[in-house]
Order: structure tokens, then C-alpha cells, then sequence
């Protein structure tokens, strides 16, 4: 087989490692597949080309445009995945297992894609929240906002995933405005080095905005600043190492780390054999230890269940674990392939050993691999602690492998408790149907741990498991797990952004952050605001309507129609009687459904839908023969395609003494 040379990309060119090479060898088979390493680079020069380079070119698109670039890199990593499957054969994943990593991460960028789309304004600034009033008389507000980083991301990945990993950091890292400089583990690197190619080769990311170190970082964190971000998965010791390096320290670089986490599943009081929370859990365990041959952080290290049923639970799970095919990736029979490599064998080996003087094995045997040859293959191994609070190592080593300890508890409290016990994890699951259980163990347990499942026979069909983290919820967790939050939709992003508070007038800051705020100029014109496209429009642009008077009849006639008969309405007597009204008031959405009358534009142009309206409030009753009026202004506005867009508009009904009776944001899809 021929050695791959695995190349760096540094300062927008590959460049090869001089020096000493470090080999890697297949997991499969043991042979050296390629020949890894970084000697050479100037790790100064690349952060200074990401500073210089990449970022001021990324910091020019728009979020919207940023997003499109999302999408692009996804489906070019899923026109050729083939490649990286092809690959990924040689790290001892199954193919279901890349699918995992080379489709979950293509899936992570989409995902990014879509909600940056949706979500974030099409411009460069992100506000955070509503607007401050700062002063009695509105000329001076505040109002909080996010603007990128101006320096890089690293981003140290570990070997267990080597696309995803890579991709469900640099998702949001992009969208938010930063470049990134990737150091994959070298154990599966090579998949992350096609990966990249991939993505360079698609040609839409700037320069700069991507490099990737095939190595050794060297002397890169001696040059960090306070606008770098490390971005780290890994051991917990590495983590330590790295948060300590006095680079770091000194000028503040965040760092985000996800790192050992010894995960829980417990199967709840009321799930006894016989039930489908039952048989869920067992079929649950035996999956999170088997897929990746349990190479994940989320994976289930330890599995509780009720002591009455810890025999049952032994034998159900015990049984589908021998039953696990291991061999060969390549072969479609095969359920587990190998670890990564030959050191993780060995480190898995280690661990067992440490957790067998606390616990004993139930099922597999470390010391005889079930596959010949010189692959990187255990069996799935089941201890079991019957004692679990006088066995420390279970809850304090983790063997990151198809590695779990099941142990019983007492109750509730004691569930909650040993799950505790782990200090930290990324993810937890919950088997019951009993909902009083579930709400009690959130709260006991919430605190300790970053995501929890709670799964029932009604939820399963459609769950996405245990250990699958998901881009629009947090991955990271507390203590042990690193303290970090990835992904988590918009949270991931804005761990690349600087939140800053803006001081000054309503109108300086509307111009700012390109979205008219409470107190901004509202300019009038001739031409109604549904007859301009959303190029034509100007933010702040306002119409300001006519009046109409509501009278009893009007209140009357649509209570009947609608059916809304509500007292306050309709009972003179009893609406006198209320402390609110003083009198009978015209209904909420009567007064919005004449504001859309004295404001909307019927004939067909550049509006074409209403899509929906927010932050409704109602503020000063409407009595009858009271006088309504509306403002209407653009507020912001994006455009998502080149056939539509959306336009907010700040809704502001006035009474005849200009008061404000309701305001509101109204949302349409629009011509461009």
C-alpha cells in the first residue's frame, strides 16, 4: 500500500511537514498508511496571514453571505464523500459510523447555513436584545450588539471524529466573521486533510479563512491575543496544559474546551423488565457503547438502574452485547469495527484494568481480541459495581472505548446522586414514564450536566438517541466535561463575537446596527411603503394613516362575528366594575384588524404575504368613540433569495390624544 505524504495548508498554499515525520498506521490492519507532521511552518506567519487576511475578508460578507458559504462547503464535502468514506475504512469506523461523522458534519454546516439565514439579519452587526432608554426624554438609549473577533480560532480536534469534529467548530466560527486554524489528532487526521482539500478545492472560502496543521502547533500559542479563540477536544490533561499556558492566561484568550465526560443512562424506578422504557434502555446502552466502538464523548460510561432489576438489566444487556459482529469496516455484516489505532487499544486495555479493581467484568474479555491480525479490535466490555459509591475509579476513569459499568442505586435521590457522582458530563439519559420522576431528577441532576434525554415509549420512534449531539443544542457541560458550550445554534456562533454595549442617540445607533430603534427619524414620503421593493426601502421610511373613529356598533358587530362575547366588551356594568378597563373597550384584535385596514395597501406589488407579527402588546384601552391612527416603519429588513426577502415593520397605534394603544412587529415576504 502506498504511505500518503499528508500536506499542511498554511498561508493559502500545502505545504509539506519538514524534519521528523510521525507515522500513522490503519486501525484496521496495523500497516503505515501515511506520514504525518508540521516541522517548518511559521506559526506566526499564519496567525498573522489569518489576522491580516482572512479575517478582514470574512468581516466584509454579510451573515447572510457567510451562510451561503456554509452551504457550499456541505454540499461539496457531500459531492464527494465517497472519498471520505473510502478513507474512513482505515480509522475502523463502520460505514454507519461515518455516515456519522462525514454526513453529520456536512448536516452541522446546512444546519448553521439555514439558521444563520433565518435567523441573523443580512449585514454585519447582530444586535443582542431590545433597545436601553437611558434618558427621560429618549435622546439617549444603549443597546447591545455583536461584532466578530479580529483575530483567529484554533481549533485542536480529536481523533474520534475526524469531519465532524472539525466541522461543528468551523461552522460557527465562519458565520460569525472568524478564520480558523485546525490541528487534527494525527491518529485519523488523514481524513480530516481530504476533508479540507475538499473544502479548498470548492473555492468559495476567502483567503486565509482556513488553514489546517498536520501536527506538532509549536510555538503557536506563544503568539495569542486577547482576540484568538482555542477551541479544544480532547483529555482533560491536555485541556489543563493548554488553559494554563501563561500566553493564555495573561491576555485572556478564550478558551472553550470539551473534554472527559463520564456520561450517565439511567433506567427509572418504574422501568422494569416487561415495560418498553426497559427494553429501550438496554437496546440504548448496548448501541452507545458499540457505535464508534464507543469512541464518543457522549458515549454511556456508566448505566444505573434500580437494584431490584441490576440481575435483569446484567442479562438483557449482556446477551445483545455478544451478539455484537465485529471485523472488518468494510464488511456490511460488520455491527463494530476498531479503534482508532493501536495506542487507543492500549490506553482502553489500561483503564479496564483500573476499572476492574472496583468493579468486575460481566461480559467480553480486553485481553483476547476478537479479530487476528494487527487491527486496533476489543470486544464490548460490561462491568458491573455493586457497591458503587465504594468504587471511586467508575465515576473518576474513563476508558474511551465500547467500555461501560452498569451499578445499582437505592431511589431517586440516590440516582441523582451517583449521576452526580461523575462531577460533569456531556450528556445524560433518563428511561421512564413517569413524569413526576422525570421533572424531580432535572432538577437534581440539571446542574451537572449539559444535555439530558428523557426518553419514554412515545418519544423513541423519532429520538435521536443518547449520544448524538445536535447543532442547535449546547454540546459541552460542566466540571469534568470542560465547561465548554458548542454548537447550541446561535450561542456557538456568538462564542466568536464580542458583545459590546453602544451608548448615544436613538438615531446614530439606528444607523449603526442598520435596524430602526424607538426615537430614530422617521422619514415620510409620497410613495406608499408596500409599493417600494426592499432595495427602494429605506430603514425608518414611515406611513402615517388617517384616522378612524370605533364606534359601539363596530365592538359589537365583531364580537358577534367573531364570537368573542368577552365581558369587557360587551357588559357595560361588569367592564365599569373592572379595575382595568373603566368601561366597555374595543376588542385587541379588532383594533389590529382595523390598524392592516387603514395601512395596508390592497393592490398586488412588491409585498407579497403578511408572514406573521411579534412583540405584540396592548397598552391603552380603546373605548368607543375613541379615534385610532397608525405608524408604520421599516424596522429592518433582509433579503433571503433573489425572488423574496423580509421586511419587519414597527406597528404604532395612536388614540386621538396620541397615545400609544398597541405596538407590534409586523413581518412580510417582499420583492427585492
Amino acid at each position: 500500500m502506498k504511505i500518503q505524504k499528508l500536506l499542511n495548508y498554511a498561508r493559502d498554499g500545502w505545504v509539506a511537514g519538514d524534519g521528523g515525520l510521525a507515522q500513522v498506521r490503519s486501525a484496521v490492519t496495523g500497516e503505515v498508511i501515511a506520514e504525518t507532521g508540521s516541522g517548518g511552518l511559521d506559526f506566526k506567519a499564519m496567525l498573522d496571514h489569518a489576522r491580516d487576511v482572512g479575517g478582514p475578508a470574512l468581516r466584509k460578507l454579510t451573515f447572510h453571505e457567510r451562510a451561503h458559504m456554509l452551504k457550499a462547503l456541505a454540499n461539496a464535502v457531500m459531492a464527494r464523500k465517497e472519498e471520505l468514506y473510502e478513507l474512513s475504512y482505515a480509522t475502523g469506523a463502520t460505514r454507519t459510523d461515518s455516515w456519522i461523522d462525514i454526513e453529520g458534519g456536512a448536516g452541522t454546516l446546512f444546519s448553521f447555513s439555514s439558521k444563520g439565514r433565518r435567523e441573523l439579519p443580512n449585514g454585519r452587526i447582530l444586535i443582542d436584545g431590545a433597545m436601553e432608554p437611558l434618558s427621560r426624554g429618549g435622546s439617549f438609549v444603549g443597546q447591545h450588539v455583536f461584532t466578530p473577533l479580529q483575530g483567529v480560532a484554533v481549533h485542536i480536534n480529536a481523533f474520534n471524529f475526524p469531519v465532524w469534529g472539525m466541522l461543528e467548530k468551523l461552522g460557527p466560527t465562519l458565520l460569525a466573521g472568524v478564520p480558523a486554524i485546525v490541528k487534527p489528532a494525527s491518529a485519523t487526521g488523514y481524513l480530516t486533510e481530504l476533508a479540507v482539500r475538499i473544502m479548498i478545492e470548492a473555492d468559495v472560502l476567502p483567503r486565509g479563512a482556513l488553514q489546517l496543521i498536520m501536527g506538532s502547533t509549536g510555538d503557536l500559542m506563544d503568539h495569542l491575543t486577547c482576540q484568538d479563540v482555542v477551541s479544544f477536544t480532547g483529555s482533560a490533561a491536555t485541556a489543563m496544559k493548554l488553559q494554563s499556558h501563561p500566553v493564555i492566561a495573561r491576555e485572556s484568550v478564550r478558551f472553550v474546551a470539551e473534554r472527559d465526560s463520564l456520561n450517565a443512562s439511567i433506567l427509572g424506578p418504574d422501568s422494569g423488565p416487561g415495560t418498553p422504557e426497559f427494553d429501550l434502555f438496554v437496546k440504548e446502552v448496548a448501541r452507545e457503547m458499540t457505535v464508534k466502538a464507543g469512541q464518543k464523548c457522549t458515549a454511556i460510561r456508566r448505566a444505573m438502574a434500580p437494584a431490584r432489576h441490576l440481575d435483569a438489566v446484567q442479562e438483557a444487556l449482556s446477551e445483545r452485547l455478544e451478539k455484537v459482529r465485529i471485523g472488518d469496516p468494510r464488511d456490511e455484516a460488520t455491527q463494530m469495527g476498531a479503534l482508532a489505532s493501536a495506542s487507543q487499544l492500549e490506553a482502553v486495555r489500561e483503564a479496564v484494568a483500573e476499572l476492574a479493581h472496583s468493579a468486575r467484568i460481566v461480559s467480553g474479555d480486553p485481553a483476547v481480541p476478537p479479530v487476528a491480525g494487527g487491527g486496533a479490535f476489543i470486544a464490548p466490555i460490561l462491568l458491573r459495581a455493586d457497591d458503587p459509591w465504594g468504587a471511586a475509579a467508575v465515576h473518576d476513569v474513563e476508558a474511551f472505548g465500547p467500555v461501560s459499568t452498569l451499578m445499582p442505586y437505592r431511589d431517586l435521590d440516590d440516582a441523582i446522586a451517583l449521576a452526580n457522582r461523575g462531577m460533569g458530563s456531556l450528556a445524560l439519559s433518563l428511561f421512564t414514564y413517569d413524569t413526576d420522576a422525570a421533572r424531580d431528577f432535572v432538577l437534581g441532576a440539571g446542574a451537572y450536566h449539559g444535555r439530558m434525554m428523557i426518553l419514554d415509549r412515545t418519544s423513541a420512534k423519532e429520538s435521536t438517541g443518547h449520544g448524538s449531539p445536535l447543532p442547535v443544542l449546547v454540546h459541552g457541560g460542566p466540571g469534568r466535561a470542560g465547561g465548554g458550550e458548542e454548537m447550541g445554534g446561535m450561542r456557538g456562533v456568538k462564542h466568536y463575537m464580542q458583545r459590546t454595549a453602544l451608548q448615544g442617540g436613538p438615531e446614530m445607533l439606528s444607523k449603526i446596527v442598520g435596524q430602526w430603534l424607538p426615537g430614530a427619524d422617521k422619514p415620510t414620503g409620497d410613495v406608499h411603503p408596500f409599493r417600494k421593493r426592499i432595495s427602494e426601502l429605506e430603514i425608518g421610511y414611515t406611513l402615517k394613516t388617517g384616522s378612524r373613529i370605533v364606534t359601539l356598533e363596530d365592538i359589537e358587530h365583531f364580537a358577534h362575528f367573531t364570537g368573542d362575547t368577552f365581558y369587557a366588551h360587551m357588559d357595560e356594568e361588569a367592564a365599569k366594575a373592572s379595575p382595568i378597563f373603566g368601561g366597555r373597550v374595543a376588542h385587541g384584535y379588532l383594533i389590529l384588524s382595523f390598524a392592516a385596514g387603514l395601512f395596508v395597501d390592497p393592490a398586488p406589488g412588491p409585498v407579497l404575504a403578511n408572514t406573521g407579527l411579534e412583540s405584540l402588546r396592548f397598552l391603552t384601552p380603546l373605548y368607543p368613540g375613541d379615534s385610532m391612527r397608525v405608524e408604520l416603519t421599516v424596522k429592518s429588513k433582509s433579503v433571503r433569495d433573489a425572488e423574496k426577502g423580509e421586511v419587519r415593520w414597527a406597528v404604532e397605534v395612536f388614540n386621538q390624544k396620541d397615545e400609544l394603544v398597541a405596538t407590534y412587529e409586523l413581518m412580510t415576504m417582499n420583492v427585492p
